[in-house]
């Protein structure tokens, strides 16, 4: 990645004017081909070993990490959540980052292991997979009761009124949500900041919007409205990208319609850009009424065009692949780019 700054006349190369011993800032600030293969290989031995729920889940060490800075900070003020979510992302996010610069120091082997090592507990997509899955093969099986069961245990919610539409609409509407915010955005802010801190930096963030943002209860106070705020604002870039992705490896026409005169419809605006686009790009309606905890709940329609079926299950986990690869090629041609710009 080759940069040059003036100094006096002499035009000083990134590439080629500083001594070997210390790597220049444009090469401190990684490679994309490194970048390229950290991503590659931790996707790679995700797909082999999934991540274990005792990391990000609700009783995970990130969960107990993020209760002990709020037991610590909330006085139900939301200045005092600010504090708190600056306290919680800072030290792991800048930490991530300065590892990455004293290995590359000894050793560029020994800071593409730890993007690799960082990469590998922030993309936990196969985390969850497994509740599309299996509520996917009970589906095919005919076997509704399951596949109500899985997905109930996937959302925290009672389904056991689901139709079989129903099911299979709120599991691709889970897995195209999922899929953005466990691998797409994780990838873009893996980019975007030295490192493996951007993926740090998501990945926390969008763990405090749940944790903390996603609490109303009086005790709980305005704590949590800091959180709701920053990831709104982190996640607005990847959100729009992941869109975009889904738009060009699906239908691009039905995609960019829905998410134009959809998206604002659902609660979340974030998740209704997802669903709009992914649905469009799919060519399926979700959204719509749903029969959950007892009762039906009102839904906006996103998308176009069939019911929600098994085979619209196996065409999510398509469009998911095809965004993943498209991500990977894009990220190789700005390696073959940096190629030629040297």
């Amino acid at each position: 990645m080759a940069g040059k700054a003036i100094q006096g006349r002499r035009v000083i190369s990134c590439a080629t004017d500083f001594p070997p011993s210390l790597p220049s800032i444009c090469s401190l600030y990684r490679p994309v081909k490194m970048s390229l293969l950290s991503l590659i290989i931790s996707l790679l031995i995700e797909q082999a070993r999934p991540l274990p729920e005792t990391v990000w889940g609700r009783k995970g060490w990130v969960t107990r990490y993020a209760d002990f800075v709020e037991r610590r900070f909330n006085a139900g003020e939301a200045t005092h959540g600010l504090i708190g979510w600056l306290v919680a992302v800072l030290p792991p996010v800048l930490l991530s980052a300065l590892v990455f610069f004293l290995l590359y120091l000894v050793q560029p082997l020994l800071a593409l292991a730890w993007n690799i090592f960082v990469l590998y507990l922030t993309m936990g997509f196969r985390q969850v997979s497994h509740y599309f899955t299996e509520t996917h093969v009970a589906l095919r099986a005919g076997d509704i009761a399951t596949a109500r069961e899985r997905v109930g245990s996937w959302r925290g919610r009672l389904s056991d009124r689901m139709s079989s539409s129903e099911v299979a609409r709120v599991a691709i509407e889970e897995a195209l949500v999922a899929s953005h915010r466990h691998v797409f955005a994780v990838i873009i802010w893996f980019i975007l900041l030295p490192g493996p801190s951007g993926a740090v930096l998501y990945r926390i963030a969008a763990h405090l919007a749940r944790e903390w943002g996603g609490r109303n209860d009086p005790e709980f106070g305005d704590f949590g409205v800091f959180s709701r705020k920053a990831f709104a604002l982190i996640d607005w870039l990847p959100t729009r990208c992941t869109a975009v992705a889904f738009s060009i490896v699906g239908d691009f026409e039905d995609a960019i319609y829905c998410w134009r005169t959809q998206a604002t419809r659902w609660p979340d605006v974030a998740s209704g850009i997802l669903l709009s686009s992914g649905a469009g790009a799919m060519g399926v309606r979700l959204g719509m009424p749903l029969h959950e905890t007892g009762e039906v709940v009102e839904r906006p329609e996103m998308g176009l065009g069939d019911e929600a079926d098994a085979d619209f299950m196996q065409s999510a986990i398509g469009l998911i692949w095809r965004t993943l690869v498209l991500f990977l090629l894009l990220l190789a041609l700005l390696w073959v780019a940096s190629l030629v710009g040297h």
